[in-house]
């Protein structure tokens, strides 16, 4: 089964969410930034790498947040993982995405999250998912 990670980045009471490219698969659809796990690669290992790819930083990874398994029809199931990001060294910067915005957690619903996610994303803008912010 794959693995794919994903990081809750928090400054200010906000987190980071990522818009995916137009001519990706779910295109401009948003997500927590991470991605999937090499073959052999630790989920902190993969989300660690996934973010300095994607945003340039040196990310700690914290703790387990929420798994759960999804399966998008057609595809094969995946195993989601979300991780709390401790610290990281440097500014977040958009390397692969359409756009990256500091958005309230309450607030995260409003936004066209992919199908995956949507759930934990409800949870977590009403404080369901054991995570305040």
């Amino acid at each position: 089964m794959t693995v794919v990670v994903a990081a809750l980045i928090e400054r200010d009471g906000k987190l980071l969410i990522a818009q995916r490219r137009a001519e990706e698969r779910h295109g401009l659809q948003w997500e927590f930034p991470g991605g999937k796990a090499e073959p052999g690669e630790g989920a902190r290992e993969a989300l660690k790498r996934e973010l300095e790819e994607e945003l340039g930083i040196q990310a700690e990874i914290g703790e387990e947040i929420e798994r759960y398994q999804y399966q998008y029809p057609g595809c094969e199931p995946i195993e989601l993982m979300f991780f709390r990001v401790d610290a990281y060294q440097g500014e977040p910067a958009n390397r692969v995405f359409e756009r990256i915005v500091w958005e309230r957690p309450a607030r995260l619903p409003d936004y066209d999250f992919l199908e995956g996610d949507v759930e934990f994303v409800r949870r977590l803008a009403s404080g369901e998912a054991g995570v305040k912010y």
